[in-house]
């Protein structure tokens, strides 16, 4: 994400925090057959650089953040077809709480709400809910699969179809024999109860990811329908995605229902001459300060003992046992064995990261679009932003057009009106998640049925949510999505 366009006078950013953004920013992507706007979200304020705030609030990234959650009622009653994609973490927030949130979301979107599910990491937001310290990566990843089970359990099984009856005499609005309590006791969660939402359009929402590391690539493979990523090189992402593929057949997926969204941040132009404009304009905004607070925050590396020109080395072995190693591989990837200074990383970090970053005209942009997407063996592209509305406008307006001629962009939605997952799956009456995703082993009717299968069998009929427990332990062409702050 860039930081520091503010200083723009055109910039919409100073108006984030009223409803009229966000409708203006969900009409125009919907207007650009977008797939889905997607909320990057955390908790706590950056504080790793300079071991203070100081960097992130005069920076204005990720400062005065509204709740995503809040915003999406009013972006879906302002379109029809376009999806949200809502960061949720699995670390803090309850199971039980955003099980119910996204199902609600969900009803009132006809559909087409996603969550991204996230792991947190640093002090920062562990300390704002009352822990010291976050849990070890690859225990967090193992807190996170009971966390799922839960969320799967509770919309996928609680519930069956049918349940609402809505019948006068006898009186019944809701079949008691089809609503089902749930039981859950794990090493990291426990739950007992009834799912309080009856089931959404989706059931379970719409699940993206953006996992990078061994534990994060395995959890990907087995849970995402959607993967955020972003890499310096085509070649870097080939591998990425070869890898998150074999994730998924290991899980017994179909590794085509796995998208692969890359980042990428195009800078547009009618001519080259007013491209190059944008992006002396927005590399001069650049806020070198909010880079390097948000590079600190992600890889728990605190570049404030450098001077801002003084040059150090990625593999200094600090440096490469520190936080979030994907962050490192890609500054290693762009500059080599050279040494890099802080004012280096803090000015690609502010002008928004590692993904390609086309500067040109409509045509020239479309060129680099196809090149990645071909070559990239990807899906589609998480578009990051510079200013808005210049860039989305620009997006939509001036580059969508000319992948649309080229073929390679759809016209329309492939559902429109759809869910979410008709559409980024391009499946259109495909509402729910396919057999081989483990949300559909624990949906009702399976877990049923295997119940009645050890009947059958002489076996004691086992209770829906211990069988799922068993069963959980055995087992075209898509267009951008939109990354937004609030």
């Amino acid at each position: 994400m860039a930081i520091g366009q503010w200083k723009d006078p055109k910039s919409l950013s100073r108006h984030k925090d009223r409803l009229d953004y966000y409708v203006w920013l969900a009409k125009t992507a919907e207007k650009g057959k977008i797939t889905s706007i997607f909320f990057a979200d955390i908790y706590g304020i950056l504080d790793t650089y300079g071991t203070n705030a100081d960097a992130t609030f005069k920076g204005g990234l990720w400062v005065a953040m509204l709740d995503p959650v809040t915003l999406i009622g009013a972006m879906a009653q302002a379109t029809t077809s376009i999806g949200f994609a809502v960061t949720q973490s699995t670390s803090y927030l309850s199971p039980y709480a955003v099980a119910r949130t996204l199902s609600s979301l969900d009803h009132i979107s006809n559909g087409r709400v996603g969550i991204n599910i996230v792991t947190s990491f640093g002090k920062a937001p562990a300390q704002c809910f009352g822990i010291e310290d976050a849990v070890p990566h690859d225990e967090r990843y193992a807190a996170a699969e009971e966390y799922m089970e839960i969320l799967y359990k509770l919309w996928e099984q609680s519930w069956e179809d049918g349940a609402q009856v809505w019948q006068a005499e006898p009186e019944m609005a809701y079949d008691p024999s089809k609503i089902h309590k749930i039981d859950f006791q794990g090493k990291y969660h426990k739950f007992k109860g009834y799912h309080q939402t009856h089931p959404s359009p989706q059931r379970s929402p719409a699940i993206f990811q953006a996992g990078q590391s061994k534990s994060g690539i395995a959890f990907a493979g087995k849970h995402a329908e959607g993967i955020y990523c972003g890499t310096p090189t085509i070649s870097k992402l080939n591998a990425y995605a070869d890898t998150v593929r074999q994730s998924a057949r290991d899980a017994g997926r179909d590794p085509s229902t796995v998208k692969l969204f890359c980042s990428l941040c195009p800078i547009v132009g009618k001519t080259e001459e007013e491209a190059n404009a944008k992006y002396e304009k927005y590399k001069k905004n650049a806020s070198v300060q909010g880079g390097l607070a948000s590079f600190c925050a992600l890889t728990g590396v605190d570049l404030g003992k450098y001077a801002l020109d003084d040059p150090f080395n990625f593999d200094d072995e600090e440096l490469s046992k520190a936080g979030i190693q994907g962050i490192f591989n890609n500054f290693k990837t762009i500059q080599g064995d050279k040494a890099w200074t802080p004012r280096m990383v803090g000015e690609r970090v502010g002008m928004g990261g590692f993904g390609p970053m086309p500067v040109g005209t409509p045509e020239q942009v479309a060129d680099v679009m196809e090149k990645w997407f071909i070559e990239g063996d990807i899906d589609g592209f998480n578009i990051s932003y510079q200013c808005n509305p210049e860039s989305i406008e620009d997006l939509v307006e001036l580059v969508i057009p000319e992948l649309q001629k080229r073929g390679i962009y759809w016209n329309d939605y492939p559902s429109p009106g759809g869910t979410l997952r008709e559409n980024m799956q391009n499946r259109p009456g495909q509402a729910l998640t396919p057999p081989d995703h483990p949300s559909a082993k624990l949906r009702w009717d399976k877990v049923k049925t295997a119940d009645v299968t050890n009947a059958v069998n002489g076996t004691k009929g086992t209770a829906a949510t211990d069988v799922s427990k068993k069963l959980v332990d055995a087992v075209a062409e898509i267009p951008a999505t939109v990354t937004v702050t609030s």
